[in-house]
């Protein structure tokens, strides 16, 4: 990759809003870290058509399927992530890597600009999801930048308001 571009892109300056971990089972995982980190509560959410209704895959409108849980330690937030059905970054990470830290989430103001600004800078949206907010916004992409950082980059655009979670735990 051609890593000459006109000046940095700004998606660390503001340091990680996100870590996420892909597990094998969400109830597990959520009991497990609440009980020996006193992690919770945690938001659980199926991400999938009706809640995010727009949705891609490498570039092509997609539909999948997957469970995830949000809660903070410090400032920072945790999410953790059980694969569903359909492809996604996920299950492509679990048959790679097995399970583990899948992507950090770093908060953009404008979406768009900052997706035109990664693609100037050669990196690829892998998938992107849009509109789970209670009104209609919203929007994440995952960059292809696993092989240059050892990990995925996640932008988020941070919903104003958020959809009621189906299950708070505990």
């Amino acid at each position: 990759m051609n890593f000459d571009i006109i000046k940095p892109l700004p998606f660390l300056n503001q340091g990680v809003a996100q870590i996420a971990i892909v597990v094998k089972d969400l109830e597990k995982s959520v009991a497990l870290y609440e009980r020996v980190f006193g992690i919770g509560p945690w938001d659980i959410y199926t991400y999938e058509k009706p809640l995010v209704p727009h949705m891609t895959y490498h570039g092509k409108e997609a539909d999948h399927s997957n469970r995830l849980a949000l809660s903070y330690f410090g400032t920072s937030r945790i999410e953790l992530i059980e694969v569903g059905e359909g492809n996604s970054v996920y299950k492509d990470f679990v048959r790679a890597h097995g399970y583990g830290v899948q992507h950090l989430g770093f908060l953009v103001e404008e979406m768009q600009a900052a997706m035109d600004a990664a693609r100037a800078a050669g990196f690829h949206v892998l998938q992107e999801g849009s509109g789970f907010g209670a009104d209609g916004d919203g929007h994440y992409a995952y960059l292809d930048t696993e092989e240059e950082f050892g990990v995925t980059i996640e932008l988020i655009e941070r919903p104003r308001k958020k959809q009621a979670p189906e299950k708070v735990y505990p």
